[in-house]
């Protein structure tokens, strides 16, 4: 497979959890080559510097929850540039098949019949777990993993778990985009029957300089404690981080 951008495709894009380091090869020479460049906001300008010089680069993100641009118009920018002739990389965080609305431009790609591609990325999820240099999975403790998001469309925020009864046995929960209302959000899942002794993690800002590493246990959360957005939660019995007290 050429690994150059091709005029006329339109490439998702996976740019992984914000150190550059972690990008795949794909990706980078993605970079070095596409005409037209639609990243996300938490897309890192080191990963956006590694762009070619002829590169135009259009954020396409949101800004505390407020987008600059409708999600029909991202389709617009797409579907335009490729018609043109353009090879244009459609750059989200993480993996772009994890919370990032590919399905919505999967479909609006299909429709209008243009080639497109998609690159996986490392999601911050496993990225968050090998910083800290814990299992997700563990035969003791999780034999499960199950990734949620308490963000949903329309701008609306459900923080209750989206199964019945309380949190599968031997599973480890991972949620992305929780908001900032921690408190409430461990009390609506030990009210579904999670023991509020369960180990519970938040990361902000995963694998950047500035990343903030919270320890604690699901009744113990407390929303002061927790780093910046972006964060990303970590709770279950598999997770094995000592506690140093503080944040990190």
């Amino acid at each position: 497979m050429n690994a150059a951008a091709q005029p006329g495709t339109v490439y998702l894009a996976g740019a992984g959890p914000g150190d550059p380091n972690l990008l795949t090869l794909r990706v980078l020479r993605l970079l070095e080559t596409a005409d037209l460049i639609l990243p996300d906001d938490l897309v890192s300008a080191e990963i956006l510097s590694l762009a070619h010089v002829g590169a135009e680069i259009i954020p396409v993100g949101k800004r505390c929850g407020q987008p600059r641009i409708t999600q029909a118009e991202i389709h617009v920018l797409m579907l335009d540039a490729a018609r043109a002739g353009r090879s244009v990389l459609r750059l989200k965080s993480g993996d772009p098949l994890i919370f990032g609305r590919a399905g919505e431009e999967i479909g609006a790609l299909r429709e209008a019949q243009i080639p497109f591609e998609i690159v996986p990325g490392i999601t911050t999820a496993f990225a968050a777990a090998a910083r800290l240099r814990t299992p997700l999975t563990d035969r003791s403790a999780a034999s499960k993993l199950i990734l949620a998001t308490a963000h949903h469309a329309a701008d609306k925020m459900d923080l209750k778990p989206k199964w019945t009864g309380a949190l599968p046995e031997e599973a480890t929960l991972v949620i992305y985009m929780p908001g900032r209302k921690f408190r409430g959000l461990a009390q609506d899942l030990i009210s579904s029957g999670i023991s509020g002794e369960t180990p519970c993690v938040a990361i902000s800002k995963a694998t950047a300089a500035d990343e903030h590493v919270y320890i604690s246990t699901l009744s113990e959360l407390d929303d002061a404690a927790v780093g910046p957005a972006p964060v990303i939660l970590l709770i279950g019995y598999a997770i094995q981080v000592p506690d140093q007290g503080s944040g990190s």
